[in-house]
């Protein structure tokens, strides 16, 4: 038997890419800040023009599920960060975002096999927020060391247990066969006429 486990550093190079929610972005700007540092002393070159990390910009945590899964598809990444932050204000909006974001960057996982790092604040005020943004500590570190975690681990495992290959799920670009129209579904024009005297 064996054990597994990830560690923080690596012998060969990691990628990784960020996606980031641009809405909140006092918050994101800082848990993006806490990322790079933790990835730059871990020796990953976070210089967006380098080779190991791509940054990408999305306008809200709503959207951040869909970039990831295309990304993640690419099989280019070894894990991918989801950053972003969702405040509760006075209507139930905070509810459905996070959770579809939860949602959707967990399926993203299940679906493609790349480790993806829940990295969404959901917060009740700014002032919460901004505390685990780089006041009283920055949340974007630790969504970078599991990442480096997590990166690690796969490759292990992919290394070394052989995994069925399942396919991956992909909407269909190609459009359904139209439906004959039989006599039965013969479609009967009605006029309005003589219903108005």
């Amino acid at each position: 038997m064996a054990v597994f486990e990830g560690t923080f550093t690596q012998d060969t190079p990691l990628r990784f890419a960020i996606i980031i929610a641009r809405f909140n972005d006092l918050v994101t700007g800082k848990l993006l800040e806490g990322c790079q540092d933790c990835l730059k002393r871990h020796g990953i070159d976070v210089n967006p023009q380098g080779t190991q990390v791509d940054y990408v910009w999305v306008p809200g945590s709503f959207e951040v599920p869909l970039v990831a899964r295309k990304i993640a598809l690419t099989q280019q990444y070894d894990a991918v960060i989801c950053l972003g932050a969702v405040i509760r204000g006075q209507t139930p909006h905070f509810d459905y975002v996070s959770a579809e974001a939860a949602k959707g960057i967990a399926a993203v996982g299940f679906q493609t096999g790349v480790p993806v790092i829940f990295g969404i604040l959901t917060t009740d005020t700014m002032q919460q927020a901004l505390e685990r943004a780089g006041i009283k500590g920055n949340h974007g570190w630790e969504y970078a060391m599991n990442a480096l975690e997590m990166a690690s681990l796969m490759r292990q495992i992919n290394s070394r247990v052989s995994t069925p290959n399942y396919p991956v799920y992909q909407a269909s670009s190609v459009e359904p066969p139209a439906l004959p129209i039989t006599p039965q579904h013969t479609v009967k024009t009605v006029t309005t006429e003589g219903l108005n005297e």
